[in-house]
């Protein structure tokens, strides 16, 4: 595994975690992304968000390239959090349309189906794909 999860040192409320870039990332990446809604009392966004992290992290792991990546968590407003992992590849993920025997490539048709918004921004080294969850107003918060 790698270092603790750092909370944002300025700015809103974030947290970010560097992962090597292997198999058990993406358990690493959903225990983090759980353990951060809960404090910020968002706990009816874990499941959403550990299965999109999980889709996020497994492109890293099958398609990237360098040994690890970035994980990070924002609260960007009450109700909304932006989840980003950040690679050193610059090819862009690519949503397919699977057969439905097909086991895989599906991973970025379940980020489209739990996000409120995603896309990709193209670094200078890189990239980072990232996508917004959104709870309702009116959602028990605790």
């Amino acid at each position: 595994m790698t270092a603790t999860a750092r909370p944002s040192a300025v700015g809103v409320p974030a947290y970010s975690q560097v992962l090597l870039r292997e198999p058990g990332a993406a358990a690493h990446a959903r225990r983090m992304v759980r353990t951060v809604l809960v404090t910020w009392h968002l706990p009816h966004l874990a499941d959403e968000a550990a299965q999109v992290t999980s889709e996020l992290v497994t492109n890293v792991v099958d398609h990237a390239r360098g040994g690890s990546m970035r994980l990070s968590l924002t609260r960007v407003s009450e109700y909304r959090v932006r989840l980003a992992v950040t690679d050193k590849s610059r090819n862009e993920p690519v949503r397919k349309s699977p057969s439905p025997g097909e086991e895989r490539g599906r991973g970025l048709a379940v980020v489209d189906a739990y996000s409120a918004a995603w896309g990709v921004d193209l670094l200078p080294w890189g990239k980072r794909v990232w996508c917004e969850l959104e709870a309702g107003a009116g959602e028990d918060q605790r």
